[in-house]
């Protein structure tokens, strides 16, 4: 702009030829012929008015002229939106489009004018991943299958991918099922994988990790934000519909799918653990293997950013308990598995949370842990805390038991062994109670001997419920034997006779 102020003021005020202007300006004469021919058509002259600036002089010299399109728009909006459904391919909607205008745009510069269409309608944000600060997790959509040697069936496992944000460090594992055991248990083996915990973990919006999808408070299942409690870290799931927020994690499955998973294509697996052996050498050679544009490869960033950031795993490992909920029934007991377990007695009618391991019944009432039982092997089971119950039902019950011991000893000692071997083999005092308020009773019914009797037959026979006893005195005793008769009589002929 310099240049045409100064080729205007030297020939209005100057005087100069155009060649002259041309030698002083360094320009070509047609340059400078071409420079005065666009000022004329402007109405531009000299001096320039105050309020016309560079950018002002420009609109006003070259004007552009709106291209004459000898083309139909292309609606590339709904380009966009039909290749968000299924198996629709650009190929396709492009020869649609032909079929509409025979005379419009070859296949490339379709592909090409949507690129840029693409390009001006979303910001992509390059996101810088700090050492050890995020984990990205996901299931890949291939699976793998797996057939059962004897009868030939095939069943498909799941492949697990986890990658650290700032090395694209990965650990991937086949597992039976995306269900809850299978999803945690992978989290926990890659932990142990990686030799340490970042500060977030970074899923998808599957059930398992999430029950209720939301843009900003998403609820995690309990026991997934056990396991985040457990290490010490956050679960920051993606937003639902956007695959860039765990990005990283969608390119480590892009790469398992084509290094490792095309590899195995050709491989036939019996069981899973195989399919985790052959996984397992190839995951290798993909974290040793260099980069095409950085220096190193995944295993040596991880172990210069990674590895040092990392947070150090718990002592003990995470191990899955299923959370379920329960009410407390009027005898403060709570039905789980079908087994029944004690909590205090102050939380009847309340609903508490249980968490249930392979050998273990956690009780919580608002997140506070108030029972904790072994669990039972056997449907029925009932395990019991004395400190769960009232005073007044410990006080009744041991005073009970006392007093029906004190009754046994007044009709005899079988009938106090007999109810004392029902208290150590029973699993509840109050069966005990019931069965020898049912025995003292037959010392009423009968007489203290015949009682005492019975339980002492009861305990040779080693038969202590109360029918057997009340059998066993109801029952006829067996007679003696009686000894044979020494008759003399004519019509006996005795031994003698025979010889």
């Amino acid at each position: 702009m310099r240049r045409i102020r100064d080729i205007l003021r030297l020939k209005h005020e100057a005087r100069f030829s155009d060649r002259q202007i041309a030698k002083i300006v360094g320009s070509s004469r047609s340059t400078v012929q071409a420079c005065l021919h666009r000022c004329r058509e402007a109405a531009i002259g000299w001096p320039l008015p105050t309020e016309c600036d560079e950018a002002a002089l420009i609109a006003r010299l070259y004007r552009r002229r709106a291209p004459v399109r000898t083309r139909p728009l292309i609606d590339f909006a709904h380009v966009h939106r039909e290749l968000a459904r299924p198996g629709v391919t650009r190929d396709l909607l492009w020869r649609e489009y032909r079929e509409r205008e025979p005379t419009g745009l070859a296949y490339t510069a379709f592909c090409n004018h949507y690129r840029r269409w693409l390009a001006t309608q979303e910001l992509v944000l390059r996101q810088e991943h700090l050492p050890g600060d995020k984990l990205f997790v996901d299931y890949a959509g291939q699976t793998v299958p797996i057939v059962d040697r004897f009868t030939g069936e095939t069943w498909a496992a799941q492949i697990f991918v986890a990658t650290l944000g700032a090395s694209n460090y990965s650990y991937v594992e086949a597992t039976a099922s995306q269900q809850l055991p299978d999803w945690l248990g992978s989290h926990v083996r890659a932990l142990q994988y990686f030799g340490g915990a970042p500060r977030a973990i970074v899923p998808d919006n599957l059930k398992s990790g999430v029950t209720k999808a939301h843009r900003y408070e998403p609820d995690l299942n309990p026991a997934y934000q056990e396991f985040a409690e457990h290490y010490n870290l956050a679960i920051l799931p993606a937003r639902v519909r956007k695959p860039r927020d765990k990005a990283k994690v969608e390119t480590g499955v892009l790469i398992v799918e084509r290094w490792i998973l095309a590899r195995l294509r050709n491989r036939v697996f019996f069981s899973l653990e195989a399919l985790n052996a052959a996984i397992a050498e190839l995951i290798e050679y993909l974290n040793t293997r260099p980069f095409k544009k950085l220096v190193g490869c995944r295993r040596s960033r991880f172990l210069e950013l990674e590895q040092p950031a990392l947070r150090s795993l718990p002592l003990r490992a995470y191990e899955f308990g299923e959370w379920r909920q329960s009410k407390v029934h009027p005898d403060y007991h709570i039905e789980v598995a079908r087994a029944y377990y004690s909590v205090p007695y102050r939380l009847i009618g309340e609903r508490v949370d249980v968490r249930l391991s392979a050998n273990a019944v956690e009780i919580f009432h608002h997140g506070k842990l108030v029972a904790a039982h072994p669990r039972a092997q056997e449907r029925g089971r009932r395990s019991t805390r004395r400190a769960h119950r009232p005073d007044k039902h410990v006080a009744v019950i041991e005073h009970t038991l006392t007093r029906t011991l004190l009754r046994a000893a007044a009709v005899g000692p079988a009938t106090v062994a007999l109810i004392e071997h029902q208290a150590n083999h029973r699993r509840h005092p109050e069966e005990t109670l019931r069965s020898a308020q049912g025995i003292l009773r037959l010392a009423r019914d009968y007489s203290p001997a015949a009682l005492e009797a019975a339980c002492e037959r009861a305990l040779v026979l080693r038969s202590y419920s109360y029918r057997a006893v009340r059998t066993l005195i109801t029952a006829p005793t067996t007679p003696e034997a009686q000894p044979a008769l020494d008759l003399v009589h004519d019509n006996v002929r005795g031994p003698e006779y025979f010889q």
